[in-house]
């Protein structure tokens, strides 16, 4: 955001006055030349971090997570010229982000599950774009993996007397997605009430069906980050609303002008009928 203000000064003083390209041009240029640079930048995140913590997945996972990487270092530079394109100094913009960013942050999803959320706050998931991303991130690497629950999280009780934990818990098992430890035992019988992650992806609202939806919506905020920053830009720096204002008061005072000399036209008419009307019996006698 720095440079880019260096950058608008320099324009504003010197290109913009002589003519040499247009506004539009200047900050749609400022927007494209920084996506190879993020690019890059996402490819190096993908290479430290998805084969770090993922391991070796398929090579469609990997194309996807690769793509969803990108695009979002793509959102936030667009989103960053969104935020500055209009503010005077870098600080300003700097607070503004982080304002935005956090509350993105904050209502994706992740910190509080939807249906946790209060009723007014849950638009703030609907549009926040993080839910989108995480969302998609999440499906495309968690999708399909099995749950193995630690001794703390399963639920452990005896089945009736004769009975197997198996034979007793299978209506269960087939209708529920848990899992049972020890099906043969006869005490102590040891669920899961998950066992894929998709059951757990699935309540708070994500899901793997729902992957490119989730990356082609991302999109439409980076669209509308550009549009914004332009828009922005033009509203800000290009429209000159003082000039408009003087127009306004300089037509204003133009139509009063106008009305009163119709004004003044319209006295003086009828002025005039009243002296010719005094005037015709005076004529008549004569």
């Amino acid at each position: 955001m720095p440079l880019f203000v260096t950058q608008r000064a320099l324009y504003e003083v010197r290109e913009r006055p002589s003519k040499a390209y247009s506004w539009k041009a200047f900050i749609i240029a400022n927007i494209i030349v920084e996506i190879p640079y993020q690019i890059i930048l996402g490819l190096l995140v993908f290479g430290s971090y998805y084969y770090a913590v993922e391991g070796i997945q398929s090579s469609a996972r990997q194309g996807i997570v690769l793509l969803y990487m990108i695009q979002f270092f793509i959102y936030a530079s667009t989103f960053a010229h969104m935020c500055i394109a209009a503010m005077p100094d870098a600080e300003t913009a700097a607070a503004i982000v982080t304002l935005l960013f956090s509350l993105s942050l904050s209502f994706n999803g992740v910190f509080q599950a939807p249906s946790a959320l209060p009723g007014f706050w849950i638009f703030m998931y609907r549009v926040s774009p993080f839910t989108y991303w995480v969302a998609g991130l999440a499906a495309t690497q968690l999708h399909g993996k099995e749950i193995n629950c630690s001794s703390r999280e399963l639920s452990v009780f005896d089945p009736p007397a004769g009975e197997t934990c198996g034979t007793y818990l299978a209506p269960y098992l087939r209708t529920s997605g848990a899992q049972l430890s020890n099906p043969n035992a006869m005490a102590g019988c040891q669920v899961c009430s998950l066992s894929t992650s998709d059951q757990y992806l699935s309540g708070v609202g994500i899901s793997w069906d729902d992957r490119w939806r989730d990356f082609g919506i991302f999109w439409g905020y980076i669209a509308f980050n550009i549009f914004a920053a332009v828009m922005l830009y033009y509203v800000f720096r290009v429209l000159d609303v003082k000039k408009i204002s003087f127009k306004r008061k300089k037509t204003s005072k133009v139509a009063e002008k106008v009305e009163e000399g119709a004004h003044t036209a319209d006295h003086a008419g009828s002025y005039e009928g009243q002296e010719r009307k005094e005037e015709l019996p005076n004529a008549r006698v004569f």
